[in-house]
């Protein structure tokens, strides 16, 4: 798929999501060859992407996300579309062991807006997954961790480097070495009864962006449902991401390192803005959001760049070490539209649509000339039509 115009969007990507739509499963397959099964945050912006169309497939989503979910509450991060990928996703046959941003109160959110009833049980099920991680991935210091780079969504990603993962420099980066070293590290993973993963004795982390994810759909779902505890719940969280995450220095938030990690947490990544959906500080949210456009920090032609674009780790073309994501872009109108900056939003969408038409609808993009990276097309680049103001 090539360039369209803005009056073609919604058709070309209602094409790209019934290309990709398994009637069979109810959900949409992120792409076809590369990613052949269901993650939970692709599914929840897929569930976005058809209530932008005015689908009903979006409720049929959302609902196929969650009806993995383990006997506790927590929502596996994927769902195999057949037979499942392998056994070092944790003990489970049907589902992963591992858990994955839980968009699905924002999802929840966005249908509830656009009118499309959802079912008592699907908002419980909803409510019960955050709880899970509330009650069961919560440190000390009163943030959510993870137990694995893949929970984190941006696995790859140079702030998990001081782990002993391969790629410390762009020079030493190889994504097969990154994904076996992935591997590897499931060896260190427990799990609960259900199979739900628990603790890593080598990896864990309270990552900004996760931890911001959380929070913002804790927010989400409490407009939905009227929930005080949920509401209570994202403030709590929020406040601790600004005392304890909080780096002055880049003015960002970072990540906290609990088990294993070093300095890398403070490598300036676009992450690092996702407290804005959720602080209660204005400032640091202007502060964090300005760098968005900021062509020394994060802002390019085709959409901010992944890691700050002076940083030594920096690589356009290389997976979670600088590319644009649609998704995160995405997030970011969401943070910016939430501050009021509807110009600022205006902007990014037109940026991220440019990306995604140039790109072929890729999986991600080279964001100073827009090139398809990763895989080509992938549903989730459909979210530009959520973009649209």
């Amino acid at each position: 798929m090539g360039r369209t115009t803005d009056a073609g969007l919604a058709g070309t990507v209602r094409t790209l999501m019934d290309a990709h739509w398994r009637p069979e499963h109810g959900y949409s397959v992120p792409n076809p060859g590369t990613y052949p099964h269901l993650w939970l945050w692709d599914s929840c912006f897929h569930a976005i992407i058809w209530a932008k169309l005015g689908d009903p497939r979006a409720v049929q989503e959302l609902d196929a996300v969650l009806a993995g979910q383990l006997d506790n509450g927590m929502v596996p991060h994927m769902r195999y579309g057949g037979a499942g990928p392998d056994t070092w996703l944790g003990p489970l046959t049907g589902t992963s062991s591992l858990t994955q941003p839980p968009m699905f109160g924002h999802a929840a959110r966005v249908l509830s807006d656009a009118g499309i009833p959802l079912s008592e049980e699907t908002l419980a099920n909803a409510r019960a997954g955050l709880d899970w991680l509330w009650e069961n991935r919560r440190s000390p210091e009163g943030l959510i961790y993870v137990v694995h780079p893949w929970e984190a969504g941006n696995d790859h990603a140079p702030r998990w480097d001081d782990w002993g993962a391969p790629g410390r420099t762009k020079e030493g980066y190889s994504r097969p070495a990154r994904t076996a070293w992935n591997k590897e590290r499931m060896n260190e993973v427990s799990f609960s009864d259900d199979g739900a993963a628990n603790w890593s004795t080598s990896f864990v982390a309270c990552p900004a962006a996760f931890n911001a994810y959380t929070a913002f759909n804790l927010r989400e779902l409490a407009a939905v449902t009227g929930d005080a505890t949920l509401e209570a719940r994202a403030t709590e969280l929020a406040a601790a991401m600004d005392e304890r995450l909080w780096d002055d220095g880049e003015q960002l938030w970072s990540d906290l390192a609990v088990v294993g990690g070093g300095p890398s947490v403070r490598i300036p990544i676009s992450d690092g803005v996702m407290g804005a959906l959720v602080t209660g500080d204005e400032a640091k949210a202007r502060a964090a959001l300005k760098q968005l456009e900021d062509p020394a920090r994060f802002g390019a032609e085709f959409g901010p760049a992944n890691v700050a674009r002076e940083h030594p780790a920096y690589d356009p073309d290389t997976y979670w070490r600088g590319p644009a994501w649609p998704p995160l872009n995405y997030l970011f109108a969401q943070a910016y539209r939430r501050l009021g900056m509807e110009q600022e939003s205006a902007a990014l969408a037109e940026l991220t649509a440019k990306g995604a038409t140039t790109s072929g609808w890729a999986e991600y993009w080279n964001p100073d000339n827009g090139r398809g990276l990763g895989a080509v097309p992938q549903s989730w680049a459909g979210l530009v039509i959520a973009m649209q103001q």
